[in-house]
This record gives structure tokens, C-alpha cells and sequence, in this order.
């Protein structure tokens, strides 16, 4: 299809006199490349169809999104050959909100949540819930990241009720393979739990690689799964709270709906309206956008490389969120307080995600690229 379009995505925005969160935690001096948050607009068909649902002045309650579930079903099977039902479709305001259910909903105090650190802090949540955590981490071989699948066998209690998969997954930029998946759910299927995926960032990979939702390997697997999805990552549209749930066990969906009811709010409608007009609209933004943050990955690897010395970058296959290994740059103490301080530059501490995250940090390159670059240069002379 023709482009009829151009984004500029070297254009900046003033986002400081925002309200953004991203740019008033650290103050005006600081560069923020920490939450994942790109700095660039979002596509203009799912700004024009803001404005027109703000120009209807009137934003009472709204009907379940019939039309919005219908679009998941088409997008699922389009994408990925995954044939569900609307009703497996549930919609809530974060895909945070849905890690949480999990957590209440299908386990038990004292019960068990397997995770594979470095990972989204929010896994971690299950902690406050009174759920033990079992953490075998990933390992690294050849600078990328692997699962080391004996130590997570090894890991399994008779206690433990849901592994969290993350994938494609934060911050080690891995997008798993069918073998990998095939592997995790046999694991997961031989001793009962449940599997809640987070896959929220997946439609942001890079060339050559492709995701696979766990839940599509076989109605198996789909009936002990529940699937974590949500347009926020991929359009860039995390303050308007729109996630959903794919839950095809009736079951599984029947604890979900009765155990959420009146305790989540409903998604927001603006959630909802942008969540439409970019799965039916914005498509020719996102494949710009994939563009220009593959080529902001491959500047920030060669200056990581070149400049940054010590500083290695996990080879990234999906995401805009690059894992830099610094425990060999010399850097006095934790390298995130450092180059908070030294260069101005707010990155994500590596120790926030687990096991195997201390002397890393997440660095966010979804910006204009000569914000990223300035950063850079900020980060290479403090070094």
C-alpha cells in the first residue's frame, strides 16, 4: 500500500509543559530515556478520531467495545493464525492491572509465581500479593539471552500455580522461538499452572524475527493461558488505559470477570476510541515508526561500540528498550545514580528487574535520534 503520510519522527515535542511523567521526574537538566514511553506523536487518524469523540461533548458510560473485540479477533488471525471467539476478548485498563488479577485470582497466599529475571518490575508485584516468587534467571551465552530451561524445571514446587511469561520480552529485547514456546508450555502443562503471557510489546520487532503468542500453539495450551495484550506500546498510548486479556478457557474467564467485577474500572473511553482508530488506522504509522526505531537501535549499538568503552548492548530483537551491560566500564557504584549524576541522562536501574540486573541499565531510544544522541555523548564523556 502506497504511503500517504510522511511522520517526522526527528521532530520534537515539547513534552516537559505536558504533564509527562517521562520528562518532570528528573527536572529540566536531565535527558529521559528511562519508562517506556516514546517521544513521538501518536498517528494522526487516532488524534482526528480523539477530536472528533471530544467534539461530541458527552462522555458517559459506554457499552462493552463490541466493535473493538471483533478487531482483536480479525487482527489475531491475521497476524498470527490464532482463531479466537469475541467473548475470550476481555478488556481492561492496563495490561499491569491484568498481571495483578492473575496474581489474586489464581493463586493463593503462600502460593507460588515462577518468573524469569532480568524482568518488568511489575512481575515482581506478586511479593506484595503474599505469593512467593521462584526466579530462576536467564542466562546469557554469547551476549544474548537464554532460558536455562533445568533450572526452571528445578524451580517448580507443588505449590507453584502461574508462570509469567514475558515475551517479547522487557528489557532483554528476546523474542522467543516456537521451539522455546513449545518447551515452556509442555513445562507448564506437566505440572498444572496456568501461563499468563504479557506480550505487550509485540508488535514491535525487528526485521527477521516474528512473534508467536504461546496461546496459539495448540488448544492445549490455550486452555491453561491467559494472553496480555494492549495497543499502548505499539501506538504509544499509555496514558489512555486500554489493555485486554485473551482468556478462551471458560473457566479461567469465568474466575476473571467474577473476581474483577466492581473492583477494576472500566477501560476509558478515550482508551477504547484511540485503541480502534490505531488496529484499523494506523498501521502506515507503525511501519514508520519501526523504521526509524530500528534505526536509532543500530546507532545507539555502533556508539555503544565505538564511544562507550566497557559498556556492552544486548543484541535486541524486538522493542525500544535496549539492556546495556556496564560492569565493565569502571564505573564507581551503580552505573544508573551515575550517569544520573555525572551526565545528566535518566536511565532504568538494571536492579529494578531482578536477578541478574545489577550493573545494567534499560536505556529508552524511542526519541528523536539526535535527543538520543546527545545522551550518548553526555554518557561517553562522563566516562
Amino acid at each position: 500500500m502506497p504511503v500517504t503520510m510522511e511522520y517526522d519522527f526527528d521532530r520534537h515535542t515539547a513534552r516537559a509543559s505536558s504533564d509527562s511523567l517521562k520528562w518532570l521526574r528528573y527536572g529540566s537538566e536531565v535527558i529521559p530515556l528511562w519508562i517506556a514511553d516514546m517521544d513521538f506523536p501518536s498517528a494522526d487518524p487516532i488524534v482526528e478520531a480523539l477530536h472528533r469523540r471530544v467534539d461530541e461533548g458527552v462522555f458517559g458510560y459506554v457499552e462493552q467495545p463490541g466493535q473493538l473485540a471483533a478487531i482483536v479477533v480479525d487482527r489475531l488471525k491475521r497476524l498470527y493464525d490464532w482463531e479466537i471467539e469475541e467473548q475470550d476478548v476481555v478488556f481492561l485498563p492496563a495490561v499491569v492491572t491484568g498481571l495483578n488479577l492473575a496474581f489474586r485470582l489464581y493463586t493463593e497466599p503462600g502460593e507460588g509465581v515462577l518468573i524469569q529475571p532480568p524482568v518488568y518490575p511489575h512481575f515482581m508485584d506478586a511479593l506484595a500479593h503474599g505469593r512467593f516468587l521462584a526466579d530462576p534467571p536467564l542466562v546469557q551465552r554469547g551476549g544474548a539471552y537464554e532460558i536455562d530451561f533445568a533450572a526452571l524445571r528445578e524451580s517448580i514446587t507443588d505449590r507453584t500455580r502461574v508462570f509469567l511469561l514475558c515475551n517479547p520480552h522487557n528489557p532483554v529485547g528476546r523474542v522467543y522461538g516456537r521451539s522455546e514456546l513449545e518447551t515452556l508450555a509442555e513445562i507448564c502443562l506437566s505440572r498444572d499452572m496456568i501461563i499468563c503471557s504479557d506480550e505487550v510489546h509485540c508488535d514491535l520487532l525487528y526485521p527477521g524475527h516474528r512473534h508467536i503468542p504461546i496461546a496459539s500453539l495448540d488448544r492445549e495450551v490455550a486452555r491453561r493461558t491467559i494472553t496480555l495484550m494492549a495497543p499502548s506500546k505499539t501506538f504509544n498510548l499509555a496514558g489512555l488505559g486500554c489493555a485486554f486479556a485473551v482468556i478462551e478457557d471458560p473457566a479461567l474467564r469465568d474466575i476473571w470477570t467474577k473476581g474483577s467485577r466492581h473492583l477494576i474500572p472500566h477501560v476509558n473511553i478515550m482508551g477504547l476510541v484511540a485503541a480502534l482508530a490505531g488496529y484499523t488506522q494506523g498501521q502506515e504509522w507503525l511501519d514508520q515508526v519501526l523504521s526509524y526505531l530500528k534505526g536509532n537501535r543500530d546507532f545507539l549499538a555502533k556508539f555503544v561500540q565505538e564511544r562507550l568503552p566497557g559498556i556492552r548492548m544486548t543484541p535486541m530483537e524486538a522493542t525500544y528498550l535496549a539492556w546495556l551491560d556496564c560492569r565493565e566500564a569502571g564505573i564507581p557504584g551503580n552505573p544508573f545514580r551515575y550517569f544520573l549524576k555525572q551526565a545528566k541522562v535518566a536511565l532504568n536501574d538494571g536492579i529494578e528487574f531482578g536477578k541478574g540486573g545489577e550493573g545494567f541499565v534499560r536505556l529508552n531510544f524511542g526519541c528523536p535520534r539526535d535527543t538520543l544522541e546527545e545522551a550518548l555523548q553526555r554518557m561517553e564523556q562522563a566516562l
